[in-house]
């Protein structure tokens, strides 16, 4: 009986969502939460993040990532391209972030990575990407399944070891499903991010072979010391090869772009 009403809860919360196709081709289980809701979830983070760091004063930079921003959004499908929110953080680590909703932070330390307007675009782009794709609600769509698992798991614990247990159980799970939303992507997320965002930017007018610049860049900025999202990020060097076989096969795109006047000179 038990083992029923597990499976009919799972179903329930499967029924709920869909299975669509990401960008690339890849089967995509989402829609746990409603857009809005991630749309709300996107901004509370994004005012949370800004609340607690030090916001860039600098009008340069601000103009700089807010230019190279615009350019990416432009070249969206329609529906993704609202006005987005700009956050550049006087963090000195290399890191950005985009979020549901139309929000993008970048800490000043990317441009110590950065090195020109087609490697920003290349990071802009890799996190947006991850947006388009629907990443952020995939995370919270898989949370939600083990949630409901957790959940009968709780009433069992309880009617055996009592109600302490269940309240602990269930605070576990709400946890769970408040960090999901926020959690790294998995290294195929990772991945797929990697091909949507370089070919968002080589639609925009950026070089798609400054992606492999910039981890090149990347990768030489952290031999001492490897950044946290290297653990689940692809490893780097099978990344470089696959961002530089691509980057051919999106030239066409780029000079595309470039003849049609995209030509970003945002700095």
């Amino acid at each position: 009986m038990k083992r029923i009403l597990l499976a009919l809860s799972v179903a329930a919360v499967v029924a709920a969502c869909a299975t669509t196709t990401s960008p690339t081709g890849r089967t995509q289980h989402i829609g746990a939460v409603s857009q809005e809701q991630l749309d709300l979830m996107g901004a509370k983070a994004f005012e949370e993040a800004k609340s607690k760091q030090r916001l860039s004063t600098d009008p340069r930079q601000n103009a700089y990532v807010r230019c190279v921003v615009s350019s990416i959004t432009q070249q969206l499908p329609q529906g993704w391209q609202a006005n987005w929110d700009v956050a550049v953080f006087a963090d000195s680590s290399p890191n950005a972030f985009a979020l549901p909703g139309g929000k993008v932070g970048v800490n000043t330390g990317i441009f110590t990575v950065a090195k020109n307007q087609d490697q920003l675009a290349a990071v802009i782009a890799h996190e947006i990407g991850h947006v388009v794709s629907r990443h952020h609600d995939e995370r919270i769509t898989r949370q939600m399944s083990a949630q409901v698992g957790l959940g009968i798991l709780g009433s069992l614990v309880g009617s055996r070891y009592g109600e302490g247990a269940v309240s602990a159980t269930n605070q576990l799970g709400g946890a769970a499903l408040q960090t999901a939303f926020l959690l790294p992507g998995s290294r195929t997320q990772e991945s797929e991010a990697d091909v949507v965002g370089q070919r968002l930017m080589a639609q925009a007018g950026y070089d798609p072979r400054q992606a492999v610049n910039l981890w090149q860049n990347m990768i030489a900025a952290s031999t001492s010391r490897p950044p946290q999202w290297l653990s689940t990020h692809p490893d780097p060097q099978s990344r470089i090869q696959e961002l530089n076989a691509r980057a051919g096969a999106l030239i066409p795109t780029y000079e595309q772009a470039r003849a049609s006047g995209r030509t970003p000179k945002c700095g």
